[in-house]
């Protein structure tokens, strides 16, 4: 741990050292974001200050946040944020870590919705909002749409009502407590757009997951039934409930699922196209299906 003759640099290699002897994944990568956290910088001053001496009053702040990622606490619950589609946003234990993988997703849906409501003001509607990054960013990226999001956890929609304060959506989002589609099948709410990123890893994985994953996330957020199917297929069913169906829906998906999630929505309702938006591995993650026109 830093001593008072040791710089920021040597503190960043001596702690990169000591994570990636214990096997944690990308632990430089992991060293400079819990630096940065515990500065108060950017990666770009951080780089700059290297070469300062590391503050001795922060030396047992500072070792803390390292043991605690040694023990393997995911490094955004630890410094309390993660970026996604250009924006920060604040994680906690109640809520999943966003993904990269779910960007491409909202990428989807903002063309889609761009496509087919041209002259509108479509209302998108994300189940399951956690952290609420889709609803967040999808107001901050389309000021002319309505957005609201749901989720079944008051925790996790306190943090979403934060991080949309953060941004300065606060007052364009709505958010809605309940399980999958029921709030708005109540208020009679008529999403235009459906999204949702559902628990789908398959129960009998969970001794398979890594240890950041099966240790710290909260399980009601990554576990969807035996096969990993169960809230597509009650999300699905809930469909016709809601005053119309939407014009378009969009499911992230795990690995292999993207077919019997199409099937379900095949059966479901009459679509135009379903189609799948692969990740950067090349898997089949997103499945978007859109309504023939009218």
């Amino acid at each position: 741990m830093p001593t008072a003759s040791m710089t920021i640099r040597e503190a960043y290699v001596e702690a990169s050292s000591f994570l990636g002897k214990l096997g944690v994944a990308e632990a430089a990568s992991c060293v400079e974001l819990l630096l940065q956290h515990l500065l108060g910088c950017s990666r770009t001053e951080l780089l700059f200050r290297f070469q300062e001496q590391f503050p001795v009053e922060l030396a047992d702040a500072w070792r803390q946040l390292v043991e605690r990622k040694a023990a393997g606490e995911p490094v955004q619950y630890i410094t309390g944020e993660q970026d996604f589609y250009g924006l920060p946003f604040a994680v906690s234990p109640a809520v999943l870590i966003p993904r990269p993988e779910t960007e491409l997703l909202v990428e989807a849906l903002l063309h889609e919705g761009s496509r087919l409501f041209p002259q509108g003001a479509p209302l998108l509607a994300d189940v399951g909002t956690g952290s609420g990054i889709i609803p967040v960013t999808v107001a901050h990226a389309r000021p002319d749409w309505r957005v609201a999001g749901s989720d079944i956890s008051a925790a996790a929609l306190e943090m979403a009502r934060s991080n949309a304060q953060r941004h300065g959506v606060a007052a364009r989002v709505e958010w809605l407590e309940g399980d999958l589609l029921e709030p708005y099948i109540q208020r009679r709410i008529a999403p235009d757009i459906l999204v949702s990123n559902p628990p789908y890893i398959p129960d009998g994985d969970l001794p398979a997951l890594m240890p950041e994953v099966r240790l710290f996330e909260p399980h009601t957020a990554l576990f969807g039934g035996v096969e990993g199917l169960d809230l597509y297929r009650r999300m699905i069913g809930q469909l016709p409930l809601l005053p119309r169906i939407p014009t378009v829906v969009g499911f992230e998906v795990g690995i292999g699922q993207a077919e019997a999630v199409a099937a379900m929505l095949r059966a479901a309702a009459d679509w135009e196209q379903i189609r799948f938006v692969p990740d950067l591995q090349g898997i089949d993650r997103h499945v978007i299906a859109i309504r023939p026109s009218k």
